[in-house]
């Protein structure tokens, strides 16, 4: 029996496949899909070759499915040939999106698998203080929402970050503190459980007048030592 983990590299799914270990379900496999749309309104799009590192870095099996076409009926074509090869429960980071949980509940329990989503309904803000109390080395990578400036690209997402994340989330334009809207996306680069620690050695920054992007040209494992 196969647990599978859908993971994008950012810190929910990361999480929550952390937890699924801690908690009985140890993931077998990370599952990632690789849409062809950058837009897609489905899945993560950031930095999905890092996935491949964090896997590594975990002693993780990992494994890619692309997305074919975009839109309703290629999200759910790839979700279903992800999930078709195993037995075992998928572990998903989602807290609050019924846009993405009713889609992979649909894709789950048509190959029979069961569902472990460990985030489910939980106070975003609770989700967010547990990540960073877990020791998640956690890095904003896409800045969607207007009171998130570009010079956040890049920063780690700690307590004093998350404060401010916070303040600027009470404001005349309020958003999703842990990102659920898409308003921010992150890339865990090294947590306790991982042997290894991902090196950014290169990267590269989009900005235009609605959306920051930082994208991960070259990265490498650098041991943490015994």
């Amino acid at each position: 029996m196969t647990t599978s983990a859908l993971v994008s590299g950012g810190k929910d799914s990361i999480y929550a496949a952390y937890l699924a270990d801690c908690q009985g379900w140890p993931v077998d496999e990370l599952v990632t899909l690789r849409p062809i749309d950058p837009e897609s309104m489905m899945f993560h799009t950031p930095n999905l070759d890092l996935v491949e590192l964090q896997a590594r870095a975990w002693g993780k099996s990992h494994r890619t499915v692309p997305v074919r076409s975009p839109g309703p009926t290629g999200e759910l074509d790839a979700l279903a040939e992800a999930l078709g090869g195993g037995r075992g429960p998928v572990v998903v980071g989602a807290i609050a999106s019924s846009f993405q949980w009713t889609r992979v509940l649909r894709a789950a329990y048509g190959a029979g698998r069961r569902v472990y989503a460990p985030l489910w309904r939980v106070d975003p803000r609770r989700v967010v203080r547990e990540e960073v109390s877990a020791g998640l080395d956690i890095r904003l990578v896409h800045l969607s929402a207007e009171p998130l400036s570009p010079d956040l690209l890049g920063r780690r997402l700690d307590v004093p970050l998350l404060e401010e994340l916070e303040r600027l989330g009470g404001r005349r334009r309020p958003f999703n503190v842990a990102g659920e809207g898409g308003e921010y996306e992150t890339l865990v680069v090294d947590a306790p459980f991982f042997r290894d620690r991902i090196e950014l050695e290169s990267v590269a920054s989009d900005v235009t007048a609605s959306t920051a992007r930082l994208t991960v040209t070259s990265a490498k494992l650098k041991s943490k030592g015994p």
